[in-house]
Formats: C-alpha cells, sequence, structure tokens
C-alpha cells in the first residue's frame, strides 16, 4: 500500500517539487516517476553495453534516468511517545514512515575542486504529519543542506527535499553515510561517489551455434579497456562453458584475447553467464550460448562373440570404430555406462579410504601415547591418503581386465577414418564369460557399448563307463573295481577326487585320487568297497577338474546285505504270574549267515525305574502314594547285547517280574549293529494277578491279660489260588499312650498257592480294662485296603494276697513299742507295686516300708509297729494301694496297759541330786 501510494502521488506533487528547486543552484532533478522495487531489482547485474551506458553518464544524467527505489535500512527505532502524541501509524515496522529518493546517492564522472549537488527527497508515507531531519558525520567532503522549513511536520504524502553537496578533490571513490531520524525510527542512505572506472568492451552475448557433444569448441574474443582507469578483473563461468585467462590486468586503451570454451557433455541447448567482477566492485554478464549435437560416429558391431577357447591358452577378434564426421574424435574403453557411475564409484572409494584413514590414525595415536615421538610421522600418514584420495579422483576409469583386453586402451580416431580395436580373450576357468564395455568418444553423448562374449574350455577328461553296478556284496566284505579316465582335450587334466559327504560313499576308496592327465592320455584308477550299511544303494561320485566348472560323475550301484538270525521259539509265553514273583523263559538267538554278528536285546514299552519284587528289603506297600510314577522295569534279558559268531546262537534268558496287574503283549525286538534297530522281533504274552488271601478268623480274642506282659497266638491267612503271595503285617500305628501293644515277630511272607501261613502275633496290655484293636495284613501288588484282623483284649493288674486280713495286737505296754507282720504275696506274672499308710492322720501305728514292690509269684512282708501312749483300747485302717489293682483296708486294733508316767533317766538303783546352796 505505501509503494503504490508513493507511487500515484508521485505525480501529483512534482509540479510542486519543481517549484521548490527553482530556488537552488543545481541543476539535477529526480525523474517523475520513481518505482518502489526490492534492492536486488536495484544492483541487478548489467550487460556490457548497458554496463558502459550507466558508466558513462554523468551525476546528473544518471539521477534523471534512476526510475527504481528501494526502501531503506532502518537501524534504530524510536520511541514515539517522546516525541509526539500521535503515537499509532498505519505503516509497518519494517517500513520507514519518509520514503527517502534516490534509495542510494551516486556521484560518477566527475572533475576534482568542482561542486556537485543531488536532492535527497524525503516522502511522508503515513496518513498524519510527521517529522524528519537528516543526521550527517563530519565530512570534508560531503554537507547537507536542510530546506527552510526544517523543525515542522510534513504533510502526509508530501515530499521534503534536501540538498546533498559533494566537493572531491581527486577523482577517486568517495562514500559516506546520511543518518534520517524520524519520530518513530533512524534509517540511513548511503552516499557513494566513483571516481576512475576501467569498462571492457565485452559483447552482450556469445553464440558457439551448433558445436559436435563431448568436443571442445572455442572461440576468441579481443578485449579492450576502454575507460579511464586500468582493469584488474577475474572471471567465472559454469560448464559446459570455460574461459582462459579467468584474471587478468589492463591498462587503459589497451587490448587482450580471452579464450572462451564449449565442451558439451550433453545433447541440446545449453545457455550460461559470462561473468566479469571487476576490482572496484561492479560486475556485468556475458550471454554464452550453444547447442550440442551427436555426430556420426559408430562402432560396426554392438556385440563380439568370440570361439570357445582353452584356459591358458588365448584368442581374438577386432571391432572398428568408423568416424564420418570433420572433428578428431578421442575415445577411451570405459567400464561404467556413464560418468554419474564413475563419480559415485570413486566416492565409494574415496569414503572408504577415509574411514580407513580414520582407523588407522586413531590406532597411530595410541602408539603416539606410548612414545610421544612417533607423533611427528602422524602428517606422513595423513599425506599418504591424501594421495591416494587424488589418484582415485585422477583415474580415468579405463577398462581393465584380465579375461579381455583391448588394444589400444584409448586413442583418437581422425576426421572421415576408421580405426581397429582388438579385444583379446583369455579365459581363466571353463566357464561364459559376459561383459559389456563402453566407449566414451567425442562427438557422442552415450557412451557405445560394446558386449563380449566368450567361453572358456577346461580339460575334457571321461570315465570309461558312467554306471558301476556292483550288484549284491556282503555286509563288511572288502570289494575291488578299476575305472579308466581318459583326457580327450587339448590340454594337461589335473583332477581330484572329491571326497563323499554321504555315510556309504564313504565306505568308497579310490586310488589315486588325484593326478595329472597329459592329452589323449589315460589313467587307471582303482576302487575298493567295503561298508556295513546294509541295503540298496547308488552314489554319485564326483571328480574335479582344474579349471572345469562341471566336475567327472560316476555313478556306483549295488546292494548290501546283512547276516540273517531267528529265534529258536515263536513266542514268549509266561502265562499267569504273580505280582511280584520273578518268572523265567529261555529262548536262543541263531546266527544262520557267514559273518558274525552284534546284537542288542530290548523290549519296547517296558519302563525305567527300578522293580519291586517280593524279596525286596523294604517289604511290600499297599499304599498307592508309595507307588512310583514312573513305569518300572519289569523285565530282565540276560545277555541283552554280545557278538554271535558265524553260523552260532546265543542262549537268552526272559525275565519278568511283573509289578502291573495286566494283561502283557510286548516284543522282545533284536538291534543289530551297523543293520538297524528293529530287525527282528519275537511276542511276548503274559498275564499278572495278584492272588487273594484271606483270614481264617477275622478276630482274635486274648481273653485277660496282665498289664505289660506278653501273650503269643497266632493268625490263620490263607492263599486260595494257584500262584504264590506275599503279604505283610502292617506296623501298629504308633499313639502317644497306647492301651495295647501288639507286633508279629515275622511280619513279612510268602504263601505258597492253595496254601495257609500262620502268623504269630504278640500282645501287650498296658492300661486295665478291655480293649479292641486292628491289625492290617497287606497284600503285595494288590490296590485294595489291607486285611484286618480284630484282637479283643482285657487287661489285667496284679493279683495280690494279704494275710493277716486284719491284725490284733492284744494288750501291750504303753510307750513301747510293739510289731506284727503283714505279709504280701504276688499270685501273678507281673511285679505289684504298692503304698502303704495309716488312714488316721496321727496315727499311733507304723508301717515299714510303706510302698516298694512284690515281684512276680513273690512274698513281701510288711512290719506294723505301735506304740500307745494311754492305757485304753487304739483301732486304726492300713490302706494297702496296689498300682493298677484293687485298694485294700486292714483293720489293726491294741490295748494299752501300764503306766503312762515315765521319766527321762531311770530312777534305779539310785537318783543322784547334786550339790544345791540356798
Amino acid at each position: 500500500m505505501t509503494s503504490r501510494r508513493l507511487e500515484e502521488s508521485m505525480g501529483a506533487v512534482q509540479m510542486g517539487l519543481v517549484r521548490m528547486l527553482k530556488g537552488f543552484q543545481s541543476k539535477v532533478l529526480p525523474p517523475l516517476s520513481p518505482k518502489v522495487v526490492t534492492e536486488e531489482e536495484v544492483n541487478q547485474m548489467l550487460t556490457p553495453s548497458e554496463f558502459l551506458k550507466e558508466m558513462s553518464q554523468t551525476t546528473e544524467q544518471r539521477l534523471a534516468n534512476t526510475r527504481l527505489m528501494c526502501r531503506p535500512q532502518i537501524i534504530e527505532l524510536l520511541d514515539m511517545g517522546e516525541t509526539t502524541h500521535q503515537k499509532f501509524s498505519g505503516i509497518d515496522l519494517d517500513q520507514a514512515l519518509f520514503q527517502p529518493f534516490p534509495s542510494e546517492i551516486i556521484f560518477q564522472n566527475y572533475t576534482p575542486c568542482e561542486v556537485y549537488e543531488v536532492p535527497l527527497v524525503l516522502r511522508n508515507n503515513d496518513k498524519v504529519p510527521r517529522m524528519v531531519k537528516v543526521v550527517e558525520e563530519s565530512s570534508p567532503y560531503f554537507k547537507v543542506i536542510s530546506p527552510k522549513d526544517i523543525g515542522h511536520k510534513v504533510a502526509p504524502g508530501v515530499p521534503f527535499t534536501f540538498r546533498v553537496v559533494f566537493t572531491p578533490e581527486e577523482n577517486k571513490d568517495y562514500t559516506h553515510m546520511l543518518t534520517c531520524v524520524t519520530e518513530r525510527e533512524k534509517f540511513i542512505v548511503p552516499i557513494k561517489a566513483r571516481g576512475a572506472r576501467a569498462i571492457l568492451d565485452f559483447p552482450d552475448k556469445l553464440n558457439f551455434s551448433t558445436c559436435p557433444v563431448k568436443y571442445s569448441t572455442q572461440k576468441i574474443l579481443l578485449v579492450r579497456n576502454i575507460g579511464n582507469k586500468d582493469a584488474v578483473f577475474h572471471i567465472t563461468t559454469y560448464r559446459p562453458f570455460s574461459v582462459e585467462p579467468s584474471v587478468g590486468t589492463l591498462s587503459v586503451g589497451e587490448s587482450m584475447q580471452l579464450e572462451v570454451n564449449f565442451n558439451p557433455q550433453t545433447v541440446g541447448n545449453h545457455s550460461k553467464r559470462l561473468i566479469v567482477y571487476y576490482d572496484t566492485g561492479e560486475k556485468m554478464f556475458v550471454s554464452l550460448y550453444g547447442a550440442a549435437i551427436d555426430m556420426n560416429i559408430r562402432l560396426d558391431k554392438n556385440s563380439l562373440i568370440i570361439e570357445k577357447t582353452y584356459i591358458s591358452l588365448a584368442n581374438q577378434r577386432t571391432v572398428t570404430i568408423h568416424n564420418r564426421s570433420h572433428i578428431i574424435a578421442h575415445f577411451q574403453w570405459k567400464i561404467f555406462a556413464t560418468q554419474e557411475e564413475e563419480d559415485r564409484e570413486k566416492h565409494r572409494v574415496c569414503k572408504g579410504l577415509v574411514k580407513e584413514e580414520k582407523n588407522e590414525t586413531d590406532e597411530f595415536l595410541e602408539e603416539c601415547i606410548i612414545d610421544p615421538s612417533l607423533r611427528e610421522r602422524l602428517s606422513i600418514l595423513s599425506r599418504t591418503f591424501e594421495n591416494q584420495r587424488s589418484l582415485v579422483q585422477a583415474d580415468s576409469m579405463l577398462f581393465l581386465n584380465k579375461v579381455f583386453i583391448t588394444e589400444p586402451l584409448e586413442g583418437d580416431v581422425w576426421p572421415n577414418s576408421s580405426a581397429e580395436i582388438t579385444v583379446y580373450f583369455n579365459p581363466l576357468e571353463a566357464k561364459l564369460y559376459q561383459m559389456t564395455v563402453y566407449c566414451d568418444i567425442s562427438g557422442r553423448e552415450i557412451r557405445l557399448p560394446l558386449r563380449i562374449k566368450g567361453e572358456g574350455m577346461g580339460p575334457k577328461i571321461h570315465f570309461n563307463f558312467e554306471l558301476l553296478d556292483i550288484g549284491k556284496v556282503f555286509v563288511g566284505s572288502v570289494h575291488c573295481y578299476e575305472a579308466t579316465l581318459s583326457n580327450k582335450g587339448s590340454i594337461d587334466a589335473l583332477f581330484n577326487v572329491i571326497p563323499a559327504t554321504s555315510a556309504l560313499g564313504a565306505c568308497f576308496v579310490f586310488s589315486p585320487q588325484e593326478g595329472i592327465i597329459e592329452p589323449s592320455g589315460v589313467q587307471a584308477v582303482q576302487i575298493t568297497f567295503s561298508s556295513a550299511i546294509l541295503g540298496h544303494f547308488e552314489e554319485e561320485f564326483l571328480v574335479s577338474v582344474n579349471g572345469s566348472p562341471e566336475p567327472v560323475r560316476l555313478t556306483i550301484r549295488g546292494c548290501v546285505i546283512g547276516p540273517t538270525f531267528h529265534f529258536n521259539v515263536p513266542a514268549l509265553h509266561f502265562g499267569d504270574v504273580s505280582f511280584g514273583f520273578p518268572h523265567t523263559l529261555i529262548c536262543s538267538l541263531n546266527n544262520t549267515s557267514l559273518v558274525p554278528m552284534t546284537f542288542k536285546l530290548r523290549i519296547p514299552g517296558d519302563g525305567v525305574s527300578s522293580c519291586r519284587d517280593y524279596s525286596d528289603n523294604q517289604g511290600p506297600s499297599w499304599n498307592k502314594d508309595k507307588i512310583p510314577i514312573t513305569k518300572p522295569k519289569e523285565f530282565t534279558i540276560t545277555p541283552s547285547c554280545g557278538t554271535i559268531r558265524s553260523q552260532g546262537f546265543a542262549a537268552i534268558r526272559v525275565t519278568l517280574c511283573s509289578n502291573t496287574a495286566q494283561k502283557y503283549e510286548l516284543a522282545l525286538v533284536v538291534d543289530v549293529e551297523g543293520i538297524g534297530e528293529e530287525v527282528l522281533a519275537l511276542l511276548i504274552t503274559a498275564r499278572c494277578i495278584v492272588p487273594s488271601l484271606r483270614l481264617v478268623n477275622t478276630e482274635v480274642d486274648f481273653g485277660r491279660c496282665f498289664l505289660k506282659y506278653p501273650y503269643a497266638k497266632t493268625i490263620q491267612l490263607v492263599n486260595h489260588d494257584d500262584l504264590p503271595g506275599c503279604y505283610e503285617v502292617l506296623p501298629q500305628v504308633r499313639e502317644d499312650s497306647p492301651a495295647v501293644l501288639f507286633s508279629c515277630p515275622s511280619p513279612r511272607g510268602i504263601i505258597s498257592p492253595q496254601g495257609t501261613v500262620h502268623i504269630p502275633l504278640t500282645l501287650e496290655t498296658q492300661v486295665p480294662g478291655k480293649h479292641m484293636s486292628s491289625l492290617y495284613i497287606s497284600i503285595f501288588g494288590s490296590q485294595d485296603p489291607p486285611v484286618v484282623c480284630h484282637i479283643r483284649s482285657i487287661g489285667e493288674g496284679p493279683v495280690i494276697h494279704i494275710h493277716p486280713v486284719q491284725v490284733d495286737f492284744g494288750k501291750i505296754y504303753v510307750l513301747k513299742e510293739s510289731s506284727r507282720i503283714l505279709n504280701l504275696s504276688n499270685q501273678s506274672f507281673i511285679p505289684g507295686l504298692f503304698k502303704a499308710r495309716m488312714a488316721h492322720k496321727n496315727s499311733l501305728w507304723t508301717i515299714e516300708p510303706n510302698e516298694g514292690i512284690v515281684p512276680p509269684e513273690n512274698e513281701v512282708q510288711l512290719t506294723l509297729t505301735a506304740n500307745l501312749n494311754d492305757i485304753v483300747t487304739f483301732k486304726d485302717i492300713v490302706i494297702l494301694e496296689i498300682k493298677n489293682s484293687n485298694t485294700y483296708r486292714i483293720p489293726v486294733q491294741a490295748s494299752g496297759i501300764g503306766s503312762t508316767i515315765v521319766s527321762d533317766k531311770p530312777f534305779a538303783p539310785e537318783i543322784n541330786l547334786g550339790a544345791y546352796f540356798r
């Protein structure tokens, strides 16, 4: 909006501006309609003719021809509140409130000591009146003259003109800077004074017209310095154009030749600029144009097939390059189809060298830590890799190959002539070689492809037969055969028998395994065979030939038969067997062949853990928790392995100790070493039964039993089956205070078929009273609960007889002890523990001993002593307690006689009172 408003109003105020300038002495006037553009458009590059025209203008002419202006550079923003009440503006902050014209004040083609003047117009772009002033730095050459009404506000859209006066001392360059201060910002207006200038008379355009592609075309330019200063310049351009020399110095009025080269790499139109840079900062450009086309240059063929060639020999063919153009065509045979592929390969190699340099540098720095003096050689390492990278970049990437060789690799083909190229074929292996090489030649954009194809041939050797059928052979036997290798080729054949990888192929031995066969020569090969593997076979053996991709093949087939053998019985029938009782059957394994046989016998399906039999020290168990988790090994084979000589046999014992009540249908299988597994099987049948054992009497009555005295009885266990059985009397379940203790002296045993066994039983009662106990008998192998036998008993304590049943002391003297005997007689088989005491607390009787033991079937006497203290009749009761038996009460009495008065000393025969003083 600001730029458009400036352009629209510029013409409206032009007349007033002209009237304002009439009073000035300067004749320099601004243009009538300047346009606001970017700084790049103002400073755009000129052609040589435009540059000459601009440099030839005076200051007045240049200002009059200036039609463009750009926004000034704001160097500082100010606080509008300090300078005006109009704090808001419609102009963006990146634009100044005043637009200067010209944007850059330029003086040129001036004369020293003359005074030159250029107006600086500042136009108010805002919608309200604004103030502006120009501040300049002190300079002897430049001076700013302000208008008379400076300090007043400028109306919107109205220009405000300052005069810039320049007084040069000599014809050289001057620079200065004006600072314009508005109410909101500061911006600058540069001043440049251009002194003497060099001007080179380059043409505006240089047209190469139509040129061959990949061919260098030159044009010579004669350049003259028509300026008033020596020219120091340098020139740049872009591919496919180049210039020589690119830098130079040219005095005023002198000339020089420049060579512009056009070397296009692609067909089509090419346009670039040749830019001339002056040392004074100016630059100009020359438009370069050229069109590249393909020339009539070709190969006489694009594919080359070379005849089959033996390795170590060589063959050759030729290809012709035809040049039907007017240029000298330079050619090179390349590996890659395009220059881009070459550049990528060079980049890849250089990248690898950079990585290698980094690794070696790291290793070298580690060595420098140990030996610091080595650090001086670091530059050598860096220089070495830099040289390698330079060699890679300078490499022409010509076609270099050991199999296909082109001669010459590069050269020139003169106009309207041809050149022959020889291609040599040197095969290293017997295989088909195919490769494409590319002829990079002047005048053709795309490299000319040449597809080369050649096949290398190796030695040609053959066996005298391809298949050897050896028929049937015995396992382990040795057989020899002979085959013949013939060389039908023209070169020596170096052969080597490749070892077989299969197991049966390893049974063949070739002799010799390697050698050399001359052309038209033969070699006999001995083949030895001995196998331990049975069955039909067909093996293919390979003989590698040096230089030949395909080996020579020999197929050998046949059949290896093993030993024959059988059992002497059709099956092993164990019939019914008892659980845990071993049963053994015998058979024989007969070897009917003529070679020894190593065998191994086993029964698939048999368990792995140890089995239980009736003789096991741990005894049989009826508890299911004690049954092993893994299946037990129930069959025992003796011997389970061995070697049977030819026409021999081996006696085999098979023992079954069944731990599973079931039917058996298994097989005894024979594994023969070197033959296979389960070559032969023998049927095994059996049925395991647990005999049913019963008690004749399920209850045993021991009657009355003295406590802790052993009593013995037997119980009868009957086997009604035709198989033996095994039993175990289970131990009594222990309690804290059992009433009855019972045990079996022979807890385990075997019952013969249809037999009866008497099982001894010992019992001891522990407490008096009637008791009922349970005895458990487990049947080996049975999953049923054990057989229960109930035991009845009555526990009794000792039987003690007392005599007398009452004691009468009669008349006894008082204060004198008198004793009687009390007899305790034990009528039982157990000892009797007793305690005796008097019924009264302060009894006149004592009894000794007051406790003790009466041995079985024996007596103990107790002494009862009375000591009366009065002449009356006394009565008491002896309480006799028998442990685990009765308590007896024995009455006692006595009558006292005599005197109850006594002295502690006797009166007789005399009493001596001794002396007594009054």
